[in-house]
């Protein structure tokens, strides 16, 4: 509400209350999710036979509620109320406010529902199709609307240092979101992107080394700007300071998603440049966290009384503790070791749980009794929740780094004759699933305190009075003023465009080069598009989500010579859309899978995989076998797929599913012949079989490059 009198103009909290309901709703799934996904890991039976809640689909719902539901809701709630405050004004639209809220909740409603049935992108982190790629941008809009207008009519000219990690974010996701979602419809609920290969690589990988950034970073850096100094009744450490901690990171962040493409086909140069300005974020990162943690110089004593103070110092360590390992995993001789490991898994999981998520629970346990006017129920109980997440996350991070450094030595140990030392790939899996346990206790731990914390608050509401609107307050003060920075923190306008174009000079630096493709094929070399049969299996390849457990990379390394085969080459993924080089290694690279096994083998191998590979943690895929593949779709697939650039002729366009049909007609006679049942020719396990058969086969490099391989 809003009085006629604007000395009495109060706040619009009601749209607080619900983005923090809506990320304790989705927080709860998001863990949920993620505690079953690690019992997949654990014991492969937890997949079930059911196809909705295997690992490949579980994994992206449980990241995209982890990162858009449960951080994305955060956020909001803490920018809408802390923007009023710093602002001195309420938001520009009570209107704009409410679409945003309901449309958000939409989208990952959405998202819990397309995810399940196999409706993704194939681009982790990006997996929603088209129509709810259209829906993100649109809310995405009346969110920035809305709050570039209370900029606009806002009553306190200085900009406070939250409000420009706030700018960036909005700006940068904006960016992010549009340029690495363009892609062509096939239909309503199936799409590919226009970029392929390392092109679709280097653009997946700047907008998901940035959504990290400019998602999960950035905007909870503003948080603490904010809810720092309220907490602890302390003026932030250094005005100076948040000026290089906030320009250096905006600049520098932008420029290292090719790190998680290192030792791959992505040109040298690219690579080179992502890991040197990975390093370089070494500077800002910490100090930004040397800023957040001297801000309780002197006030020590609260860390030891307050819980709030406890899960903000906490989560502003475990930013430090990730932003320090995040630049070492991108220098070149310890990504070769950990790169495809499960220690990627531990250092994503100590940035999300121990950064976003113990900032997120202190933004709620200061907020709510603020919000209902009333003291928090327990203290005592809010430390207890701090004790169980730490050692949760505490355990999660220490298991998981186990585990990826004992992958990564296995999979390069090689003896004296040049022979790999555990050759068998099944056995480096085997060896790391009491980690995987460990990994579930953590989980469950943390789960356990995120139980009580929703304990406390519910009855902190119980006992609470009808929430009365707060009217127009202070804003925290910095410690240092008069700085000539000042000026420009007036000018709204400009500093936006400021921002805009300090994250535009990577981007566009990194990514124009690789646009022209042509620059960086062997001329000698063609390569053939997949036939519309194994189109079609390649598609069933990313709604199963395979990707998320085999990588089509194979590094320069012996060991992944000697194991694989020839290094990947550019040509050899110059038509995916997208691409499928992936990021985890639960099972070996498939990148030359291709005619290494019988098409019975693949056969068994989906419908069971321990009949072939014994004490194999991979789900069984019955439904595979039981599901028709949809031959009529492909001369649409195809014609879309040759405006993109592949090339396509126009009798294989005209004859695209009698020409799948015929192709899986031979597989299911072949597999009828050497002992599995017949009648397979419609099944999707035939087209998959032909895209698993065609992998390394369409203009692979020739073995005599063996030679060439450089030893690490």
């Amino acid at each position: 509400m809003t009085e006629n009198n604007d000395l009495w103009e109060s706040y619009d909290d009601d749209i607080v209350r619900k983005f923090i309901f809506a990320c304790l709703l989705f927080g709860a799934i998001a863990f949920l999710a993620g505690l079953l996904a690690a019992l997949q890991m654990a014991y492969w039976p937890f997949n079930s036979n059911l196809p909705w809640i295997t690992f490949g689909r579980l994994r992206p719902l449980h990241t995209n509620a982890a990162i858009f539901a449960f951080a994305g809701n955060a956020i909001f709630a803490g920018i809408y109320h802390s923007t009023q405050r710093l602002l001195k004004t309420r938001m520009f639209s009570d209107v704009l406010s409410n679409i945003h809220f309901w449309g958000w909740q939409l989208i990952i409603l959405s998202a819990a529902v397309t995810l399940p049935l196999g409706y993704s992108h194939g681009k982790e982190y990006a997996e929603l199709e088209w129509p709810i790629d259209i829906a993100i941008t649109v809310v995405w809009v009346v969110f920035a609307v809305n709050f570039f207008g209370t900029i606009a009519i806002r009553k306190q000219r200085h900009l406070y240092v939250a409000l420009w990690f706030y700018i960036a974010t909005i700006i940068t996701v904006a960016v992010l979101h549009i340029f690495n979602s363009i892609e062509l419809p096939v239909s309503f609920m199936k799409s590919y992107p226009v970029y392929a290969g390392i092109q679709d690589a280097l653009v997946q990988w700047w907008y998901g080394h940035n959504a990290v950034a400019f998602f999960l970073t950035t905007p909870f850096l503003g948080l603490m700007y904010y809810y720092l100094p309220k907490a602890a009744n302390r003026p932030i450490y250094s005005y100076r300071l948040s000026i290089v901690h906030f320009w250096a990171l905006i600049f520098l962040y932008i420029w290292a998603g090719p790190h998680h493409l290192l030792y791959s086909s992505l040109p040298e140069w690219a690579q080179t440049l992502g890991m040197v300005f990975s390093v370089m974020l070494w500077a800002p990162s910490w100090g930004g966290m040397i800023n957040g943690l001297l801000t309780l110089r002197g006030s020590w004593d609260l860390l030891r009384t307050d819980p709030i103070i406890k899960f903000l110092v906490a989560g502003i360590t475990f930013y430090g503790m990730a932003t320090f390992e995040g630049p070492l995993l991108s220098i070149k001789s310890v990504n070769a070791l950990a790169h495809f490991t499960d220690w990627i898994i531990g250092h994503v999981h100590g940035g999300a749980l121990g950064w976003n998520g113990l900032l997120t629970f202190a933004i709620i346990y200061y907020l709510v009794p603020k919000l209902w006017r009333t003291e928090l129920y327990s203290k005592k109980l809010a430390t207890t929740h701090f004790w169980f997440a730490i050692f949760g996350i505490l355990i999660y991070y220490v298991s998981m780094t186990s585990a990826g450094i004992t992958q990564g030595l296995m999979w390069r140990a090689v003896d004296q004759q040049g022979r790999l030392v555990y050759p068998d790939f099944v056995e480096t899996v085997l060896r790391i699933v009491p980690l995987y346990w460990f990994r579930v206790l953590g989980g469950t731990l943390f789960i356990v305190g995120f139980a009580i914390m929703l304990y406390n608050l519910f009855m902190t509401l119980k006992r609470a009075p009808r929430p009365v609107p707060e009217l127009i307050g202070d804003i925290p003060k910095s410690a240092e003023l008069g700085t000539g920075h000042r000026k420009l923190e007036g000018l709204a306008t400009v500093f936006s465009v400021l921002a805009f174009f300090a994250i535009l000079v990577g981007s566009v630096i990194e990514i124009l080069p690789t646009l022209n493709l042509d620059k960086y094929l062997n001329p000698t070399l063609t390569v053939k598009p997949y036939t519309p049969l194994e189109l079609a299996g390649r598609d069933i390849y990313v709604r199963e989500g395979c990707y998320y457990c085999h990588s089509q990379q194979i590094r320069p390394m012996v060991s992944e010579v000697l194991r694989y085969g020839p290094p990947s080459t550019v040509e050899e993924s110059m038509y995916d859309h997208p691409f499928q080089w992936g990021s985890k290694r639960t099972g070996p690279d498939i990148a030359r899978v291709g005619k290494k096994y019988p098409d019975l083998w693949h056969y068994r191998h989906m419908m069971d995989p321990r009949s072939v590979t014994p004490k194999s943690i991979m789900p069984n895929y019955p439904w595979l076998a039981e599901d028709n593949t949809d031959f009529l779709i492909l001369r649409k697939k195809l014609s879309v797929m040759r405006v993109l650039g592949v090339p396509y002729s126009d009798e294989e366009l005209a004859n695209a599913d009698i020409l799948a049909e015929k192709q899986a007609q031979e597989i299911a006679q072949k597999l009828a012949a050497d002992g599995a049942p017949g009648g397979l020719e419609k099944k999707e396990i035939v087209a998959l079989i032909s895209y698993l058969q065609a992998l390394g086969q369409k203009g692979s490099p020739k073995n005599e490059t063996l030679g060439s391989v450089p030893q690490l």
